[in-house]
This record gives structure tokens, sequence and C-alpha cells, in this order.
């Protein structure tokens, strides 16, 4: 598996983000080939060396055979869903359109399969969109992060007349991102901006890499004093140790407990949870002379067990705590969210050399969007774990490539 992080702080389009997976390794005839099966016919595609700001990079030179022309994401979506690229290939450029259709048709009040995209109907900007996902499938990448956009500053003229920058499509492509301004002018196209945010699982610092190759793509102005490049590092995903989620071996701590208010049972799990608590769980035992009683089990990440166990001796009236050393196997994991019910519900999906070996929809939002809909928490968890199956989240199916870290263990 290989993966690859965008750097976009001085923006991006979707040439420039071409150009860099271009300069990072992919072949410039697989990439053709791809966007020939979409549009025959249409498009030349070429690369040249520059300089930017003194920094060099490849230039991706899409140039149309013909006139471009207004279409709507209807249009675009049979053009795509006709051709005959790689599965992966076609299956991002339909997500990257369908995040631009939505963005533009909240934009302007519309229904999405009425959008006409203007730049972005363009033979030049399908090559971009479909030459960028092709490149990735070459690369061999089935994982994309990205750094915050630089989007811009000021005003700009489209096609729509003159309008603040970032432009709505842009701003409303990068809600839920990290943006900042980076410079006057339009940094960011509605057309870069839907790449990475629909290719890039998340928004994120450089992650731990075994770096393979990196490329640097070339926007169409020089600005003095600012590369106006994008740049892509490509590698092999290294865990940092000292980041490791999953530890070689944990301590359980344990205590019999017979004289604590059952009431105060939860608090006492929820804090030693939140004390950095792997997994804090009760069971109910019988003690000596018939005395019903509560074994508290505490599982201790590697040093932490001195503050779990005297948060233990803090929130019970245990009067001594034992432990032992156990070896911990953990599948790897993460989060994937899923339509269901018409809101984005998350599952967790357990996974193993590639492979989804576990999912399942995580209980309290489900518990939260049953309160809100008047509705059973089962129903609200059955809809969710359909949705899952259809997501493709199925034991023994590939891992799918939005998959991000869960932020604990």
């Amino acid at each position: 598996m290989r993966h690859a992080w965008i750097d976009a702080s001085a923006g991006v389009a979707g040439d420039m983000l071409l150009g860099a997976l271009l300069d990072a390794g992919a072949r410039l005839e697989t990439v053709r080939a791809a966007v020939e099966a979409v549009v025959p016919g249409q498009v030349r595609l070429g690369r040249e060396q520059v300089t930017r700001a003194g920094l060099r990079a490849t230039r991706a030179h899409v140039t149309p055979a013909g006139h471009g022309h207004h279409r709507t994401w209807r249009d675009i979506r049979l053009l795509l869903t006709r051709a005959e690229p790689a599965e992966p290939v076609r299956e991002n450029a339909l997500a990257v359109f369908a995040r631009l259709a939505r963005a533009e048709a909240r934009v302007h009040g519309i229904e999405a399969d009425e959008v006409h995209f203007h730049e972005v109907g363009a033979w030049d900007s399908i090559a971009d969109v479909v030459g960028v996902c092709a490149a990735l499938h070459d690369l061999d990448v089935s994982e994309v992060s990205a750094g915050p956009v630089a989007v811009g500053s000021g005003r700009v003229v489209t096609a729509h007349g003159e309008l603040p920058v970032p432009v709505p499509a842009v701003a409303e492509l990068a809600a839920g991102w990290r943006i900042h301004a980076g410079g006057q002018g339009e940094l960011a196209t509605p057309t870069g901006m839907a790449l990475v945010t629909t290719l890039a699982r998340e928004c994120t610092e450089l992650p731990p890499l075994r770096l393979e190759a990196t490329g640097v793509g070339a926007g169409a102005r020089d600005t003095p004093g600012r590369a106006n490049v994008v740049r892509v590092l490509v590698g092999a995903p290294g865990a940092d140790p000292a980041e490791a989620v999953v530890p070689a071996e944990s301590v359980v701590l344990e205590a019999n407990v017979d004289d604590l208010d059952p009431r105060v049972w939860p608090s006492v799990l929820s804090a030693l949870m939140e004390a950095g608590a792997s997994d804090a769980w009760l069971v109910p035992i019988l003690m000596k002379k018939g005395r019903p009683a509560h074994t508290l089990s505490v599982l201790s990440p590697p040093g932490h067990a001195d503050e779990l166990r005297a948060a233990m001796f803090h929130l019970t009236t245990t009067l001594g705590v034992r432990e032992r050393t156990v070896r911990k196997t953990a599948l790897e994991r993460g989060w994937v969210h899923v339509d269901a019910l018409g809101a984005r519900l998350p599952v967790k999906v357990g996974h193993r050399d590639g492979v989804v070996v576990q999912a399942t929809p995580e209980y309290e939002p489900a518990a939260r969007l049953a309160a809100e809909r008047g509705l059973p928490v089962r129903t609200v968890l059955d809809a969710a774990v359909a949705a899952a199956w259809t997501a493709g989240l199925a034991p023994g199916r590939s891992v799918p490539r939005e998959l991000r870290p869960h932020p604990s263990l």
C-alpha cells in the first residue's frame, strides 16, 4: 500500500496536481489512455519542465482539440459511466464530480443534476480530474491525505461575474478542511479543491512515511517570492514508534468490591477511561459468606499502571489491587461515515492485511439520531448496518480508501 500526501500550502488546481503526480513518476502514456477513454480525441496531454520562483517543477499541459462546452453533471456522469478506464479511476472521477455538483447546486440553489459546469465542464477540466485519478492509480496509491490549503484573497472574474475569493464553490468544498489565504488572487480552484477534499481521507500534517518519490507540479503563473506549486510526497506508510496504537503488552488491574453504592459504578468506569485506561469493565460476583460484589477490571497501556492503580484506590472502596501482564493483539481500526436515514453515521471498521474483519455502527451517534427522529435505537443501528454493507464494509472486502485512524484504542 502506498500513501500520497498533498502539500497545497501554496494553492491547488487540477493541472497543478496532475503535474505533481507526473513529476512523482506517473506515466504520461497511462494518463493519456485513461483520458482518451472518457473524451476520445478531445484533448492533448503534455508536460514540460519549468521553474516557479526558482523551484523546478513539472507543468502539465491539457490542450482541448476543439471547443469546450457547458454541460450538466448528468452529461459528465454519462461520459464517465460509458468510459472504460480502470474501475478505481472511474469511481474516483465520479466521486470528484459528484462533490463538485453538490457544491455548485448548494451555491446556486438548484438540483445537482441540473448544475451546468462552466470552467469545470470544459474538456480540459474533465481531463484534469480523470488524469489525476489515473495518475494515482498508476502510482499504486491507495490512500491520500493532504495538508491545509491556501485559497487566496481578493476578487476574481468568473463565468458568473466578479466574485470574492475564495469563490463560493471553493468555500463550500472546503467545509471541514483547514484553509488559509496564503496570498493574493485565486489560489485554489473548484476542481483542485474538489480533488483534494474528495480523494484525501483527512486534512493532516505530513504523516509518517518511508518516502519513495516527490513530485512538484507548477501552476500557470510564476509569482516572484512565492513558488506557485503543489507538492506530492509518495511512500509506504510507516508507523511512528512514539505513536504506536497497539501495545505488545498491557497490564490488567483488578479489585473485588462489595461495599460501594452501585449507582456510582458508571462514573467510576468513565473516570478510569478518561484517566487513560484502554478499557474498564465490571463483573458481578458472589464473595465469601454469600455477599454480592463486583470485580472491577482495568486494562492499562504500558507505563500507565501506576496512575490507574491510584485512580482505583481513589474512586472505589477497595483495599487492594491485583495485577497481571497480558498480551493484546488488536485489529487495525478506523472510522468510515455512511449515509443512513438522511444522516451521516460513523461505523468502526476493524481490518487486517487490507481486508475488513468487523464493521460496527457507533452506538452514541445512533442513539442521538434515534432521539431526534423519535425512532427506536435498534432501527437506526439496523439502518447503519445496512448502509455499511451497501458501502462495501463487509467482512472479506477490501479496506476503503477513506478509512481514517481511530483516535485511540
